[in-house]
């Protein structure tokens, strides 16, 4: 009996000292093959500022259907992880719709807020019931507030492939917001002026976005005819430019200001038109319009860091739709139509830049070349392989939409439509009669990096009653593109000292249950779940009660 009692108590206390060292060592181990739940040291540095505590509210919970309870185990898991490298990190999940008296009001007001529900369909074998469900998470982080999309939905993706973008998407999206709500010091980003680019409400919801991350600022350059020294010292005090569809040529003394910013290792992203096309243009009483080359005066430019856009029209088999009116008055009906010149753009997974990212939509897209050089050139965005280059001028009609295009014209698809360029970057005026004298010229600068695009309304969000709409939106069909992710990305690439932009790279595979599998074997595995370990159990008794007879038998 003492025996009995001394060996509880030994049991006892080591429990206690377990419980006692788990209090001062904490660890988790990942047996996950993709190390979903393994931090990137990126994602770590992310949360290095926090000092005091970060509350973050999960609007998961309630009554969820199968995915989006995935979609929440995997949110808990990956917060677990970053609580466990930083105990500031406090998390909760709520249903944002319990106990609400309205429904509707409560949907509006969060709708306000920027939060957008999903409706899911929940079906059974006895009904089919439709779900708001609210997939977002609020990081709060002293007097600010950041909304992270828990949910990532791309055009045909099926209920796994969706959640498994979300879940590859879950560790970037945290912590991006964490370094949104723990930044100290921002970088600067000039919007150039002066050539006709875009006003700044057409880039209102971009710019609201980029806010958060960096200080922005205009530079007009106008003022290079009468003081190229200054005008170059402001911009040297930005660190990217963005250059959004000018409309009027770049004079000598322009360009060569710019190429002293990019020589000196300022970064830019240029959204170039190479023809003058506006939908707007057709909309007139023979619906057609001429398509005519913009000289921009950034040719020789840009061929000099390894690009040149062609004054061409990109014709794709994938296009996004244009609604056009039918009747007359009150009779008159909008219907959706097929439009070759607004390509539907699919991301070629082959960058962080564009990893993961919704289909983006072009509108009157020129075909990029890559010309060999010293820099290296990624071609981030390309039309499909069913695509086709037209030249101009050209006479451009709406009459296309009631004419399906011939796809055995569309041979030679692929044409790249952004281009990254990375390396030590050359004076496109090197060798050359300088335009202006300049202080401290130089002729090759250290690693640099730009992005061309070659669609200016790419950046463009389109107005309501005279407001911005989000970027990416399309109002007349409403359908969303991937196009302010993708120019965030790019942005955050160009100026990323952190590498945070890396952890998109990170791939996760969820397994699911194959919902058909288990409807037609249910009954079968019920019995081998149930039956066999009954089965062994007794199985057991009879070959122990078998060896215990022959035992004392003898």
């Amino acid at each position: 009996m003492s025996k009995t009692v001394l060996t509880i108590v030994k049991g006892l206390l080591l429990l206690i000292l377990v419980n006692i060292l788990a209090n001062f060592i904490y660890t988790r181990i990942d047996l996950t093959e993709d190390k979903r739940y393994t931090l990137t040291t990126e994602a770590i540095q992310a949360t290095s500022n926090i000092d005091t505590p970060v509350i973050i509210d999960v609007l998961l919970d309630g009554n969820l259907p199968p995915e989006f309870l995935k979609l929440k185990s995997e949110v808990k898991e990956l917060l677990l992880a970053f609580e466990a490298k930083n105990n500031n990190i406090k998390f909760s999940f709520v249903d944002p719709l319990e106990g609400a008296e309205n429904i509707n009001t409560v949907v509006t007001d969060l709708q306000t807020l920027g939060l957008t529900p999903t409706q899911i369909t929940v079906e059974n074998k006895t009904a089919v019931s439709q779900n708001i469900v609210f997939p977002w998470a609020m990081v709060n982080y002293k007097n600010t507030t950041v909304k992270v999309p828990l949910l990532k939905n791309k055009l045909g993706a099926s209920t796994e492939e969706r959640v498994n973008n979300s879940v590859q998407h879950l560790e970037y999206a945290f912590a991006d917001a964490f370094t949104k709500v723990s930044i100290t010091k921002k970088k600067k980003i000039a919007i150039i002026k002066g050539n006709g680019e875009l006003a700044d409400i057409h880039l209102a919801d971009f710019l609201t976005t980029i806010r958060d991350y960096y200080n922005i600022g205009a530079i007009t350059l106008d003022s290079v005819q009468n003081n190229p020294k200054g005008t170059l010292v402001k911009l040297k005090d930005y660190d990217l430019a963005i250059i959004a569809k000018p409309q009027l040529a770049f004079s000598e003394k322009e360009k060569y200001v710019l190429d002293q910013y990019i020589v000196n290792g300022g970064k830019s992203l240029w959204l170039i038109d190479q023809v003058h096309m506006e939908l707007d243009s057709l909309f007139n009483e023979k619906g057609t319009a001429m398509a005519v080359g913009n000289n921009l005066n950034l040719n020789d430019f840009l061929f000099n860091y390894g690009v040149r856009i062609n004054p061409t029209l990109v014709n794709d088999m994938y296009f996004t739709q244009i609604v056009l009116a039918s009747g007359d008055g009150n009779a008159a009906q909008y219907n959706p139509v097929p439009w070759v010149y607004h390509p539907m753009v699919f991301s070629k997974n082959n960058h962080p830049i564009n990893n993961n990212i919704e289909a983006l939509k072009f509108q009157f897209a020129s075909n990029i070349d890559t010309i060999s050089n010293t820099n290296k050139k990624t071609i981030l965005l390309q039309s499909s392989p069913l695509s086709k280059v037209d030249g101009t001028p050209a006479q451009i009609s709406l009459s296309l939409t009631k004419n399906p295009p011939k796809k055995e014209l569309y041979v030679h698809g692929n044409n790249p439509l952004a281009v990254l360029i990375e390396g030590d970057f050359k004076s496109a005026y090197a060798d050359r009669v300088k335009p202006v004298k300049l202080n401290d010229f130089r002729k090759k600068g250290d690693a640099n990096k730009m992005i061309v695009i070659s669609d200016g309304d790419l950046i463009k969000n389109q107005l309501r009653n005279g407001r911005p709409l989000e970027l990416g939106y399309d109002k007349w069909t409403n359908n969303f593109y991937g196009n302010k992710e993708f120019l965030v990305n790019s942005v955050n690439y160009l100026l990323d000292d952190t590498g945070l932009i890396n952890i998109r790279n990170k791939k996760v595979a969820i397994p699911f249950l194959d919902e058909k599998k288990i409807e037609e074997q249910k009954t079968k595995w019920q019995l081998i779940n149930i039956g066999v370990p009954i089965s062994l159990v007794l199985l057991f008794g009879f070959i122990f009660n078998h060896f215990r007879k022959r035992k004392y038998a003898s």
